[in-house]
């Protein structure tokens, strides 16, 4: 099996799940520090405020990305640590972190590929609305192009938010995530103020010299459960997939979606204009791929839950592996899912900017860390994407999450999803088997047989 020549191969971090040192060199307070540290919001009531310690740790895990020979390496910028208050000049202590790390992974050949958002809002703005109101797209626009001034000479691909459906929806109407608002019409608002500054950005961006900008979906193909879940699969699917992609690649909101929130808003915030702003090329699409959705229809769904919106619940498959956050196995659903993205939405270059799976690992008697279940998992969701290259899907890269066990978000630290197995209590990292087997894959230009 062999990947087009070039072929991105990389992990993923994100910042507020490995840097740790909140309170250095100026870094300001993000919506998830305030989520964490709120008694019964976080699993354990663990918090980022170590992590990783990816702060002080950069060379060493620069070091570790050589070892495994990563061609690329997909991290976020802690808006907060470039711009403590939101607003403003950039903090030059923050911004010098992120041009320490970009010069490291220049200097080991490593492809840097910078996410802007990455859902650690500076905790300034949510105090005056955060992504409900608009002025937080006018402030993410100004960021951008800080960060962009920053390290444009360095850096050929730029990603500007990571998943805003997730930042909408479980952070503001399901509540599970910062900053645990539990409102559907703050979700539409937060939906189409990310994507506005998503636009704006761009734009902004696209006054330098014409580096990659692209933008970063959680993407889950959705079927029904019985014949009856048909009408809830498709509002799963416009919730979680066309309610993001068909503004940014088509220029305009699902009509299905805009009839069924109609009780909820009139969507009198989409101002004139404001799609035009959204749907600015792009070029390329970042996919996060972890689960197909089998969908089930709910009249009395669970406030907190995923769809509860659409009145849906998703259901596991029978007989269906499962990872350690109970999500369904099933590579399949990556292969339709690129498929999708070229019949239906221009075939874009694509990157999976995501995909990997959470194992309960730990080092065996001699220190080894035997994770065979991430091999396999990998190892199909990889021969998944061959097939559908070979079907005239453009993927150009895959970045494999994550490099290191880090903060799971509402989990804590009890999902592993690394490929380093990192101690916490002493932060020593240790290569786990699925290192060692990525890092052929990755000399190789794909799996073996």
């Amino acid at each position: 099996m062999a990947f087009p020549k070039g072929f991105l191969w990389g992990a993923a971090t994100a910042s507020y799940q490995i840097e740790g040192a909140v309170d250095r060199d100026g870094r300001g307070a993000s919506i998830w520090d305030t989520f964490s540290h709120t008694p019964g919001k976080v699993y354990r009531g663990d918090t980022g405020d170590i992590a990783c310690d990816h702060y002080h740790r950069l060379e060493e895990d620069l070091d570790l990305m050589a070892r495994l020979g990563l061609k690329a390496y997909r991290f976020s910028v802690a808006w907060p640590r470039v711009q403590p208050d939101g607003t403003g000049p950039a903090n030059r202590k923050g911004l010098d972190f992120y041009r320490r790390l970009v010069d490291g992974l220049r200097r080991r050949d490593i492809e840097p590929m910078p996410t802007l958002y990455h859902w650690d809002l500076p905790q300034a703005l949510e105090n005056r609305g955060g992504w409900t109101v608009r002025e937080t797209s006018e402030r993410f626009a100004e960021y951008a192009g800080l960060v962009y001034k920053g390290l444009s000479d360095s850096v050929s691909f730029w990603i500007t938010l990571n998943e805003p459906w997730v930042a909408a929806w479980l952070g503001h109407a399901a509540g599970v995530h910062a900053p645990g608002r539990k409102s559907v019409k703050d979700a539409l608002l937060a939906t189409h103020h990310l994507l506005l500054g998503h636009g704006l950005a761009v734009e902004t961006m696209r006054q330098g010299d014409g580096n990659r900008l692209g933008i970063t979906f959680s993407l889950s193909p959705a079927r029904p459960s019985r014949d009856r879940d048909k009408e809830a699969a498709r509002l799963v699917d416009g919730n979680a997939n066309r309610l993001y992609l068909d503004p940014v690649l088509k220029g305009r909101y699902p009509e299905d979606l805009l009839e069924h929130y109609a009780p909820v808003t009139d969507f009198s915030f989409v101002y004139d204009g404001d799609l035009g702003v959204i749907a600015a090329p792009v070029d390329f699409v970042g996919a996060n791929f972890y689960m197909r959705h089998l969908v089930r229809h709910d009249p009395e769904p669970q406030r907190d839950s995923m769809f509860a919106s659409v009145n849906a619940r998703i259901v596991i498959p029978h007989a269906v592996e499962r990872t350690a956050m109970g999500w369904p196995v099933e590579p399949e659903g990556l292969k339709e899912l690129l498929v999708r993205l070229k019949d239906e939405y221009g075939n874009p270059p694509v990157y999976i900017t995501e995909n990997g799976i959470a194992v309960h690992d730990y080092p065996d008697q001699a220190g080894e860390i035997n994770d065979e279940e991430r091999v396999r998992y990998l190892g199909s969701h990889f021969r998944a994407a061959e097939d559908a290259i070979s079907e005239g899907s453009d993927l150009r890269g895959y970045m494999v999450w994550s490099l290191l066990d880090n903060f799971e978000w509402a989990e804590g630290y009890s999902k592993r999803f690394g490929l380093v197995y990192v101690d916490y209590p002493t932060l020593k990292r240790t290569l786990k088997k699925s290192a060692g087997w990525y890092s052929e894959v990755i000399r190789r230009n794909g799996p073996a047989g």
